[in-house]
């Protein structure tokens, strides 16, 4: 499985670890050029750098040689989080509104060829020795990623970085949804309210094809030629295309067939590209890759697509509406272990299809209940530690981190927090069951709550919230939801996330 690191919160307190928080001990964070120099000299340097992706949090690298980085140089770098080794792909946890700036001085950086800035070596200035001083072990850590890079794991990592790309305007486009919505409901502005659905629809109308161009990229195609075939799926003229004596719907399949058909794409295209004359390639590769991969989508692939977004869709539903509260425990108990792992962004095609199918995703608001766990569990850290001075850089951890975990960011809480301290992780994901069981019941009462776009979570999540009940239910059932995990998530930790006898402080 990959592997995830924390550091020391306290360089004198044995069992609690923790990242840097801003204090005398602590220096704050360099700025995005200089953290962007540090990581890049501790991942082997820019050449070594395959891709350079982000999400809301992390900085997602592929490695040419996983062995030329250096985990402990990355994770005593001033402001990482925490860093997940997967193989080729390494995720480097930054914390929102960091990682976007860091990842465009990493990509800056590699476009030029300058391991440094300003005629400065990669890491200077950051306290810590180069990475090549810290590095041993590295074939015994090239095995152990060898072995945990799985055809699965890999194939679910490669999915996820076709819609991470996707998440900014799923968000746009769903918080203007949720406005028109509220404008039709109470009849304001009803001059406005024909524009903003056009704004809000257009991107989710059209997604499949820049489903199509990521995956093309993704692996290894032409982005424009995946875009092209996954247009298909979309394109209004297929009504008129008959399969098995049935007319075909436009859009069906959805993103799922988008996906299937820039896949083809890609292999259509590699294997003439490989077969051709040069002189014909520019010719003979895009036209054949487009009506292959084109006519075996419009006569296979968008109806087995379909078939499976309509599978996907009956069996959330009836999952919630027959064991609702059990679903929920289980799904809000285990989103955290699969945040920590980076596995979560492989539910994105899952939810962007249910956004499709039914307008809203049900599964993210009893996910977003994990959150509310963290959220309690670190708020009982930071009670029980107030008289312990010892741990006063945690608690300035705790204070700078919560405000990201109300809003649904909880990878800075995960590394900095409960997961190092190891029983305050287990609390927390009995806080998110709880919160999640709460969602779950009432849906097998017949009021499904649901988010109409993906991304945030936690207080963020409230701008997105509907239901089949209308916005008002959904949000206070998902309000309801919070408070049980923040509750749950207190009182677990509070009471069982602490030994019985506490560590005795090692001696300075």
């Amino acid at each position: 499985m990959p592997r995830w690191r924390t550091r020391p919160a306290d360089p004198h307190a044995r069992g609690v670890r923790n990242d840097h928080p801003a204090s005398p001990d602590h220096p704050a964070s360099p700025g995005p050029a200089a953290t962007a120099a540090a990581v890049l000299d501790r991942v082997g340097g820019p050449a070594n750098v395959t891709s350079v992706a982000h999400c809301m949090t992390r900085l997602r690298l592929s490695l040419a040689d996983p062995a030329a980085a250096d985990e402990a140089a990355l994770r005593a770098l001033p402001g990482v989080v925490g860093v997940v080794a997967d193989g080729p792909a390494w995720q480097i946890v930054l914390g929102p509104g960091v990682v976007d700036k860091v990842t465009a001085e990493v990509t800056a950086r590699i476009t030029a060829g300058q391991p440094g800035a300003n005629g400065t070596e990669p890491g200077d200035g950051t306290g810590l020795p180069k990475a090549t001083e810290l590095r041993d072990g590295t074939d015994v850590r090239e095995v152990l990623r060898r072995r945990n890079a799985t055809p699965l794991k890999t194939a679910l990592r490669r999915v996820a970085n076709v819609f991470v790309p996707l998440i900014p305007a799923l968000i746009g486009c769903g918080i203007l949804s949720g406005v028109n919505g509220l404008l039709l409901n109470t009849g304001w502005l009803p001059g406005l309210t024909p524009a903003l659905s056009a704004i809000a629809s257009a991107f989710l109308a059209l997604i499949a094809a820049f489903v199509g161009v990521n995956a093309a990229k993704e692996f290894g195609g032409t982005p424009v030629l995946g875009g092209a075939a996954a247009a298909v799926v979309v394109y209004p003229g297929v009504a008129k295309v008959t399969v098995s004596g049935t007319h075909l719907a436009p859009g069906q399949g959805g993103v799922l067939g988008a996906l299937a058909a820039a896949l083809l794409a890609t292999r259509v295209e590699k294997w003439v590209r490989g077969r051709v004359p040069g002189a014909l390639d520019v010719l003979l590769t895009p036209t054949l890759t487009v009506l292959v991969s084109g006519l075996v989508t419009l006569y296979g692939l968008m109806y087995a697509a379909g078939a499976v977004a309509a599978a996907i869709g009956t069996a959330a539903d009836w999952l919630l509406a027959t064991a609702g509260a059990a679903a929920g425990l289980l799904l809000g108990g285990l989103f955290l272990p699969l945040v920590m792992l980076g596995l979560h962004q492989a539910l994105i095609p899952i939810h962007t299809t249910l956004i499709e199918q039914q307008g809203y995703t049900v599964l993210l608001p009893l996910l977003a209940m994990a959150g509310a766990g963290q959220v309690g569990a670190a708020l009982a850290v930071y009670v029980r530690l107030r008289h312990d001075v010892s741990h006063d850089s945690l608690r300035t951890t705790i204070r700078s981190a919560l405000p990201a975990g109300l809003l649904g960011v909880g990878e800075p809480l995960i590394y900095g927090v409960s997961l190092p301290l190891g029983r305050p992780f287990l609390t927390a994901c009995a806080g998110g069951a709880a919160g999640g069981g709460f969602v779950g019941f009432f849906a097998m009462l017949g009021t499904k709550v649901g988010a109409t776009a993906i991304g945030p979570s936690g207080w963020a999540l409230f701008p997105l919230l509907t239901g089949n009940r209308g916005p008002a239910v959904a949000l206070a059932v998902y309000a309801g939801g919070l408070l049980t995990g923040y509750a749950v998530g207190f009182t677990a930790t509070y009471l069982f996330g602490f030994p019985r006898r506490p560590r005795v402080a090692a001696p300075a």
